[in-house]
């Protein structure tokens, strides 16, 4: 038996699980539904087709002004800013939280303090699953492997006293 090809998402099915519950046939449904793949990266909706952005479409620049949004929030600073809102207290206890809301209109401050793709807070990290913290550790962990006396683990094999049988200690 050859199989010709895995079957990952329900756009290959076209309407084959439609059909199976309209006419009550619930063992294949739930056939093909086992068939497909469970990584969400294999659904059909992270694959639909691309159409390029054409000379119609406006940029974000042109669509701020035709709006009249204000200035775009950054993500992060360009340099790493701990102080990143250390005068809101202030502003909100002369001007309350109208004038911070009015400042952050004007001038946004960033999102975050840095602009690290790859640091996650530990928040994150500790609402996490054990294995996904696990993985997560082994990652950023030096990786050293380490080194093992071959000799030693052979003595060890041909040790005699592992090889005798259990003594169970009557009281």
């Amino acid at each position: 038996m050859q199989i010709d090809g895995l079957l990952l998402n329900e756009s290959q099915l076209d309407n084959r699980l439609n059909k199976s519950v309209h006419e009550h046939r619930q063992g294949e449904f739930a056939l093909l539904l086992a068939m497909l793949s469970h990584d969400a990266l294999d659904f059909s909706q992270f694959h639909l087709p691309k159409t390029e952005l054409t000379d119609t479409q406006s940029s974000e620049h042109v669509l701020r002004n035709e709006l009249g949004a204000g200035p775009k929030q950054p993500l992060a600073p360009e340099q790493y800013d701990m102080l990143i809102g250390q005068n809101n207290g202030l502003r909100l206890l002369q001007g309350g939280l109208s004038d911070i809301r009015l400042r952050n209109c004007l001038s946004p401050e960033p999102l975050a303090i840095r602009d690290d793709k790859n640091h996650v807070p530990l928040e994150v990290i500790d609402n996490c699953e054990p294995a996904v913290r696990k993985r997560y550790y082994d990652k950023n962990a030096p990786t050293e492997r380490m080194q093992m006396d071959a000799a030693a683990f052979y003595d060890s094999l041909t040790d005699e006293a592992i090889h005798q049988p259990l003594q169970l200690a009557t009281a």
